[in-house]
């Protein structure tokens, strides 16, 4: 306990010296930023099963089914370089209302499936038909920047804010007719942020391919960096 009050005494008095810092050390505050605009590398198609039945076991069987069927026609399909994912599963006891009046009635299962494979891959169309075919099954598509490639662009992004940030407090200094100046704070985002674009166009190769399915061009997405430098002087 001792120990404990102080630390707290510790951390209180050091409050006001950061806020005295800041108000008797000159500085210069500025924000970097780095962006990049690149293709979404990966396309997920979200599904989301639900299955009510009196019985918990014959809840979880059918949906268990589902997510076979689902499998089974992806593998009949021989669609190359997917990923089947199954997580969020849950049973909660399934309450309606009547009336004003609450009561329990069965069991509700219920479990979230991706499958993920890369965005140019040829067969797109084929997982779409092979969701259709497994059975009533509804999906959303989403193109997106990978995780592998965002922490492959880590470091440039971050090297690219800092220069930025740099730049303007240099510029801010030869302005202002600052001689020279140094970095006394530093903050940064832990990780870059990604803007996925909604729009995304459905179109065909040329009108004599009517038939044929429609190919997806998703738009590009925007990964940024983004760091804040107080330089003293």
């Amino acid at each position: 306990m001792k120990n404990y009050l102080t630390i707290l005494f510790a951390l209180l008095l050091a409050i006001p010296v950061f806020a005295q810092d800041n108000m008797t050390v000159p500085l210069i505050e500025v924000e970097g930023f780095s962006e990049r605009k690149i293709a979404p590398d990966e396309a997920s198609f979200q599904i989301n099963l639900e299955e009510k039945a009196m019985k918990v076991t014959d809840a979880v069987s059918v949906l268990n089914k589902k997510t076979q069927m689902l499998s089974d026609a992806l593998k009949k399909a021989k669609i190359k370089d997917f990923k089947l994912i199954a997580d969020n599963y849950s049973v909660d006891v399934n309450r309606i209302y009547r009336s004003g009046v609450q009561r329990d009635s069965g069991y509700v299962a219920r479990q979230s499936l991706r499958v993920v494979t890369n965005s140019k891959n040829e067969d797109l169309q084929k997982i779409v038909e092979s969701i259709q075919g497994a059975g009533d099954m509804s999906f959303t598509l989403n193109f997106q920047v990978s995780e592998a490639t965002q922490k492959s662009l880590e470091d440039i992004l971050l090297t690219e804010a800092l220069q930025n940030a740099e730049s303007r407090a240099l510029l801010i200094a030869k302005t202002l007719g600052i001689k020279t100046i140094k970095v006394h704070r530093v903050s940064l985002e832990s990780q870059p942020v990604t803007y996925a674009y909604s729009k995304m166009e459905m179109m065909r190769t040329s009108a004599d391919t009517a038939g044929a399915p429609p190919l997806l061009n998703p738009d590009d997405q925007s990964i940024h960096k983004r760091v804040y430098l107080k330089y003293t002087y």
